[in-house]
């Protein structure tokens, strides 16, 4: 090996070390600042907490019924970790960074596959991937999205491998991937990963001895090989659940989603102004853009056909689809790393910090004015000014990315360390005037001394599985959404208790509380049914609210 090869070498292994201690700064920075939060992060936790609860590893389970909602996979890494760790908080917070980490390594080789005579691109694409600001927020949550995104990098290596002529292998990989993604988020992997392999003749056109024909039933073939694997769970779990449950992941799973999100609740635009914010701070660097107008004048080649090929029908395709949420395009994020990888390896000017600098030092700005008072909050939840410190650091990171980074530094990590910076610094600024409102333990532990007691608890709206985890409750919630069967309950269950929700403390003062806290928005209470029915006998507009 030459020294020119040694040098890219232990660059690339600088930069994906770099990428590395970027994300565990980020999951301390989570960790620390925030709890599992409701209502996404406290559910899927409980569903598995009552999963364990049971010892039924088959059929999900939210508040004591099946839950069809979400596939199983992630619930099993939960599980996992338990069983060697035993039952704790900490264990699931770290299943997404590691899936995380995973996902940093095989972009890292997927780059070496798309464009095997640039050394050193894969570190880059790492560092630009590791420092997106979506993906720094969801490598970070109890979520599904990162491990989709996990599945769909696979899937794409077997692609790859199977154009590339390795096509027992590749389309192995391709089934295998497509299967997991199911158990790990549903049907949605189909459409992170066939498009891509659909278009093979487009981005893959260098090579004419490819036999489409072939190819097609090959994708076939894997999609079966899938199904084959989402199916060894699905069966046995709808024998198990029930009818309903048995329709439900069947069917509802896939035609009622896909026929709901065709409603158009959203704009076809709704993502655009997002784009700025979600790949923040790579959208706002003019040296990336003025690298990725030079590649797209040059003519794309190969690997910049397959990025392309992997990104846009999915935008396009959620962009139609009326139940748009930001984290749907996580699984896309690989690609847009890959692609501003490639295209700033074509040697054009990628200094010029001031954008992204002048960025970091408004936000810093802002939460220094948020921390003085002079700016209102934009989250309600904020029950008082954030801290000084972090607004004061962005202030000084931006001033030195400025001044510093493009005089003695190359250009990308600087950029990355400023959008981790704004990430980590943001969460831990409202660490301590959000924490409270979403911390849901006070009542969690108030419902289980009161279940402990043989007293029935109902909770007025839907139950979103909030408390079961963090209460490690054994009995679910009377969920009652009407106010006029909740009143009809509580006058036939005097001894028995309910939770209810206001938009501030105001009326709590006229009644007992048995437990109060911060929830969201608002205040959560746990209250005797007699209290209960004084403050739903006159209820007020501004200040009583469901969950």
């Amino acid at each position: 090996m030459n020294t020119r090869a040694v040098a890219d070498s232990g660059a690339e292994r600088a930069m994906l070390l770099l990428a590395f201690v970027m994300l565990g700064v980020l999951t301390a920075a989570a960790i620390f600042s925030r709890p599992l939060t409701p209502i996404d992060e406290t559910r899927y936790v409980s569903v598995a907490w009552e999963m364990w609860l049971r010892g039924d590893f088959l059929v999900p389970f939210k508040n004591g019924a099946p839950y069809s909602h979400k596939p199983p996979l992630m619930i099993w890494m939960f599980q996992a970790g338990w069983a060697v760790f035993g039952v704790n908080e900490w264990w699931p917070r770290l299943v997404s960074p590691l899936f995380s980490a995973a996902g940093l390594l095989l972009t890292l080789l997927m780059a070496k596959r798309l464009w095997p005579d640039y050394a050193g691109l894969g570190g880059q694409a790492v560092v630009v991937l590791a420092s997106c600001m979506l993906w720094t927020i969801f490598s970070t949550s109890a979520m599904f999205d990162v491990l989709l995104a996990f599945f769909t990098l696979i899937g794409m290596h077997g692609t790859l491998l199977a154009v590339d002529g390795k096509t027992r292998r590749g389309f192995a990989l391709l089934g295998l991937a497509i299967g997991l993604g199911v158990l790990a988020k549903g049907p949605v992997i189909l459409l992170h990963i066939l498009p891509t392999a659909v278009l093979a003749p487009w981005w893959n056109r260098s090579n004419p001895g490819l036999r489409w024909t072939r190819w097609f039933g090959g994708i076939l073939l894997a999609v079966l090989l899938g199904a084959a694997i989402a199916l060894s769970w699905a069966i046995p779990a709808g024998l198990a659940g029930g009818e309903e449950y048995r329709r439900a992941i069947f069917w509802g799973q896939t035609a009622d989603r896909m026929v709901q999100s065709f409603a158009h609740r959203r704009a076809v635009w709704w993502y655009l102004p997002l784009l700025p914010l979600m790949f923040f701070p790579w959208f706002v660097w003019p040296g990336l853009w003025r690298s990725l107008l030079q590649f797209g004048r040059q003519g794309l080649d190969r690997g910049g056909r397959f990025c392309l090929a992997w990104m846009l029908p999915v935008f396009l395709a959620f962009s139609f689809i009326s139940g748009k949420q930001p984290h749907y395009l996580i699984p896309v994020f690989p690609a847009f790393a890959l692609l501003a990888a490639r295209a700033m390896a074509n040697g054009v000017r990628v200094s010029g910090l001031w954008l992204p600098s002048l960025s970091v030092l408004a936000i810093g700005g802002a939460l220094l004015g948020m921390s003085f008072g002079w700016i209102k909050p934009p989250m309600e939840e904020l029950s008082e000014l954030p801290p000084l410190w972090p607004g004061l650091v962005l202030i000084v990171a931006a001033g030195g990315a400025y001044f510093l980074g493009q005089r003695f530094a190359k250009p990308l990590p600087v950029v990355a360390l400023l959008g981790v910076a704004v990430s980590a610094l943001l969460q831990l600024a409202l660490a301590k005037p959000l924490y409270p409102a979403y911390d849901v333990h006070p009542i969690a532990l108030a419902v289980h001394q009161a279940q402990e007691s043989g007293r029935i608890v109902a909770h007025a709206g839907e139950y979103h599985n909030q408390y079961h985890f963090a209460g490690r409750l054994q009995k679910p919630l009377l969920a009652l959404e009407n106010d006029e069967a909740l009143k009809r309950w509580l006058m036939d269950h005097p001894k028995d208790y309910a939770v209810l929700y206001f938009k501030n403390t105001k009326r709590l003062q006229d009644v007992g509380v048995l437990a109060s806290q911060r929830y969201l928005g608002g205040v959560a209470a746990l209250v005797d049914s007699s209290a209960a029915l004084t403050l739903l006998a006159t209820p007020k507009k501004s200040d009583t609210r469901k969950d």
